[in-house]
């Protein structure tokens, strides 16, 4: 495997590792001050929020398959510049309609929609676009020092957002959200690949080059096992982690300086985690450290309604520790396996893999939070979260009986250019 450094030497790298982590740090701005500012400015209840988180990742539902056909066709560095085109112009409007006196809440709702949508065309692009940036065995080595800069770029972004927050109106921070996502299109542009546009008379029914990428996901054992396990975390992890925001801010009556921490504090994990990945892969073996995290996972999960339990001054510390676990493990799982699963498909059929395993794992979610809202509305957010929690412990059971238990490194794909 290819080390960091080897990679820095790359242009291409040191463009798209520089954008994509000055578009995390603006991210981090705009993650925390989004639900503070639902919670604390718009007042709104636990079913509102359920409807944000709804409407925030409803279209991996119902775009994810059509994206993953169309990004095949396109040229995916160009559908990035787009995407981050299209979410710098939505998050910008908040704070410009906040300003202007006219926000209400179904805005919020509309550019949540919007900013979900530009980013299945993204994340569907920029995760078929890897493989076609670097060879095989600089994949998970990418994919690490990309997820290791959008950790470092959490650790401080949080605290300093809480801070901010204090003296602030959370719709300035959004600013600085939609140029992070301006300065990403730029570093984007300045990238050189030889990536060209599928020709025309290639091009089959979207149906059947849809069809042909949920089928390989579904034919390929590996890959449906880590399909259905993420589905499922994600579904009970949304229906409990969208009511966080009331829980922590209303319920525990945590001030927005120590909900900045708590995020901070995790995505200290989540840093460790991107940093270890590659050797954990090494040292336990790319199959058993999937299976591991999403075991650790679950029970990192479970502590947070657990800590509703304690005195409430004390169950901060007990949610960081959580939110460390959750962080840490869920970073040596997704590189692991998305490097895994970029190794497995064969590069024409990228785009359509991506996208299916987006509408089942990212698709899942707009249900869970749909369901956590109504949860949280009827029996209360701890309810919820225990119910997220249960769910996420049983999440692994489809990896657990696998051969990916026992499988020290995952297979590639054949090559397609390969003589018979």
């Amino acid at each position: 495997m290819t080390d960091k450094r080897t990679l820095l030497k790359q242009a291409n790298f040191r463009w798209l590792w520089t954008g994509q982590a000055i578009s995390v740090l603006g991210s981090q701005l705009s993650g925390l001050a989004l639900p503070v500012f639902a919670v604390t400015m718009l007042n709104v209840t636990p079913q509102q929020l359920g409807f944000l988180g709804t409407a925030d990742n409803l279209a991996f539902l119902v775009f994810a398959l059509l994206a993953g056909a169309w990004v095949d066709r396109w040229v995916k560095r160009r559908v990035m510049i787009v995407a981050d085109v299209v979410r710098m112009l939505a998050v910008g409007a908040i704070p410009v309609l906040y300003f202007a006196g006219l926000f209400q809440y179904w805005q919020l709702l509309t550019v949540g929609a919007i900013i979900g949508t530009a980013t299945v065309f993204f994340d569907v692009a920029s995760q078929s676009f890897i493989p076609i940036l670097f060879k095989d065995d600089e994949i998970g080595t990418a994919n690490s020092a990309l997820e290791t800069s959008g950790q470092i770029a959490g650790i401080g972004g949080p605290s300093l957002v809480g801070s901010l927050l204090t003296v602030l109106q959370a719709p300035f921070l959004l600013v600085a959200d939609a140029v992070s996502f301006l300065v990403s299109a730029i570093t984007l542009s300045f990238i050189r690949d030889k990536e060209v546009k599928a020709p025309v008379e290639s091009r089959r029914p979207l149906k059947t080059e849809i069809a042909e990428g949920m089928k390989f996901v579904w034919n390929q054992p590996l890959i449906r096992r880590i399909s259905f396990t993420t589905a499922t975390s994600n579904l009970f992890t949304s229906l409990g982690a969208v009511l966080f925001p009331i829980f922590a801010l209303r319920y525990l009556g945590m001030s927005v300086a120590v909900f900045g921490l708590v995020w901070s504090i995790a995505a200290v994990g989540g840093l460790l985690g991107a940093m270890l990945a590659s050797r954990l892969m090494k040292l336990i073996g790319e199959g058993q450290l999937i299976v591991a995290s999403c075991f650790v996972s679950g029970f990192g999960f479970a502590l947070l309604p657990v800590s509703a339990a304690l005195p409430h001054q004390y169950s901060p510390i007990l949610i960081c520790v959580g939110e460390f676990l959750v962080s840490f493990t869920a970073l040596t799982y997704n590189i692991t396996q998305v490097s895994a699963r970029q190794r497995l498909c064969p590069k024409p059929l990228l785009g359509r893999m991506n996208a299916s395993i987006r509408f089942m794992v990212w698709g899942v979610m707009p249900i869970g939070s749909f369901i956590g809202g109504l949860i949280g509305q009827q029996f209360g957010v701890v309810v919820a979260l225990s119910v997220g929690a249960v769910g996420n412990l049983f999440a692994a059971f489809w990896i657990f009986f696998s051969p990916l238990r026992s499988m020290t490194n995952m297979p590639s794909a054949p090559d397609e250019n390969a003589k018979a």
